[in-house]
């Protein structure tokens, strides 16, 4: 199967740890977040090829993943950024133009707790879905009495006129490329848009139009990593799943962590929630709910609720962070 998954988005919501990396490259749990996406696919045998829809810093994830997985990957790179339709349509030289392949499009900067494995099983198109309490925000599907979707909606105006609470979480699985591109090929010569970009859900809508047959599938995790308060959150559910013991002589540390390699702890108290990642110094200092990137010295400081990007510095301070590479305080 091919996967598409798009990572050209600027990711101004999280900056400044932004401006100098890739948003798909910011770690959660010890890991960037687009390495648990492409270990699923690849450990778990979904992808015969992945592709890559790259755009601000691409050179910076193509060295990423080049260096941590043995898989080849396939980049393309959106020139313009004009929207999920568009960015996926970029994708179409790298499809037989006359067989109807199977496509599984993932976004890159989400992380989903689902069965890719079983969802892939599929006779026919998958949405991915999860039920929301104000689907104004979202996207979402309407089903006829059989099960198979009739209408996506896109940001319904209230509650009251949406035909559904399930939002589309940004998983696809559709069993024909051939029609999607042409669908997308559609919009973009009808200049059909959505706020002023080509999306994925009006192509989407035109498969419906010519016959696709579309169910939903349940997603019970769906991780935002958009903000920092989301990626917060992200970090402490990918925590709670798989935190290891960490025994530091000196040092009280509150489980889930996640400590790096060659990290120095002295008379620290780590977590709940603490990622410290690998080159890190901190003495006589408490952190916890906090993403610390690689090779920060912290000391004498308190330090919660906070992004803290690589190399940085904090001395002798109580603070809530949002803090890009190579600053001190």
């Amino acid at each position: 199967m091919k996967v598409i998954i798009p990572v050209a988005g600027v990711g101004t919501r999280l900056r400044p740890h932004t401006i100098t990396q890739p948003k798909v490259l910011l770690n959660v749990a010890g890991h960037p977040m687009i390495y648990y996406i492409v270990d699923e696919l690849i450990r778990k045998k979904i992808a015969d090829s992945i592709i890559f829809i790259t755009g601000h810093q691409g050179e910076k994830i193509e060295h990423y993943l080049n260096s941590t997985f043995n898989f080849r990957f396939d980049y393309v790179k959106q020139r313009e950024t004009l929207g999920l339709g568009h960015a996926v349509l970029c994708a179409k030289g790298k499809f037989d133009p006359i067989k109807k392949e199977d496509v599984l499009i993932i976004l890159g900067d989400t992380l989903f707790d689902v069965n890719l494995k079983d969802m892939v099983k599929s006779r026919y198109s998958v949405i991915g879905v999860k039920k929301v309490d104000d689907p104004r925000r979202f996207g979402v599907v309407e089903k006829d009495k059989k099960g198979f979707i009739k209408r996506l909606v896109e940001k319904p105006a209230s509650k009251e006129v949406s035909p559904s609470s399930d939002a589309i979480v940004g998983i696809y699985l559709l069993k024909n490329s051939t029609l999607l591109f042409d669908s997308i090929e559609h919009i973009i010569r009808n200049k059909i848009t959505t706020k002023g970009e080509y999306q994925l859900t009006d192509a989407l809508e035109i498969m419906l139009r010519q016959n696709e047959k579309m169910v939903s599938y349940n997603v019970h995790g769906w991780l935002d990593c958009g903000k920092p308060e989301t990626l917060l959150q992200t970090n402490r559910y990918l925590l709670g799943k798989k935190s290891n013991d960490y025994k530091i002589k000196g040092s009280k540390i509150n489980k889930p962590v996640y400590i790096g390699k060659n990290v120095t702890l002295e008379n620290c108290i780590i977590g709940p929630n603490a990622t410290i990642n690998d080159g890190c110094l901190i003495r006589n200092s408490i952190v916890d709910n906090s993403i610390i990137d690689n090779n920060c010295h912290i000391e004498n400081a308190v330090v919660t609720d906070s992004l803290v990007g690589r190399n940085s510095k904090i001395i002798k301070k109580r603070l809530n962070l949002n803090l890009g590479e190579f600053s001190e305080i």
